[in-house]
């Protein structure tokens, strides 16, 4: 994905699942998550193991979020993402989102990937969301 797509994604949407958000304090999931809501993102938790995480509901999977998401932020393993991506394209063709199939660093599953685009969604893949989110805003800084 180019910056110019990145940074679109970024400045388009504002709702964001992050599924595997730790409870964790320490852990990226959680770090990213929290920054994420610092700078105006709603972020709704996906983690079976709790019932609240960053003050809000979390949930056991995509598909028992009650409202419209425009991001899925995937903090699993990539063996794990093929069944992310389905409950993705059945939420997508249920309610029309979300959007974007962005997977964090070091999570690469390009099978998923290409059906994820194949539905219709945006990927991004192997690539931390706060970073760019904080790079492309270092740069909209720098440029004026």
């Amino acid at each position: 994905m180019s910056q110019k797509e990145i940074k679109s994604v970024l400045e388009s949407y504002r709702t964001v699942a992050v599924v595997g958000l730790s409870r964790n304090p320490v852990k990226a999931s959680h770090k990213v998550a929290r920054y994420l809501q610092s700078v105006g993102y709603r972020v709704i938790p996906v983690n079976p193991f709790v019932d609240k995480l960053l003050g809000e509901s979390s949930y056991k999977s995509l598909l028992d979020i009650p409202e419209k998401v425009d991001i899925i932020d995937i903090f699993r393993p990539s063996g794990d993402v093929s069944t992310l991506v389905d409950e993705a394209i059945t939420l997508k063709k249920k309610v029309g989102s979300p959007k974007v199939i962005w997977m964090q660093l070091g999570i690469v599953n390009e099978d998923a990937a290409r059906r994820a685009k194949e539905a219709g969604f945006t990927v991004v893949m192997d690539r931390c969301i706060m970073m760019e989110h904080k790079r492309l805003s270092m740069e909209d800084v720098l440029e004026r």
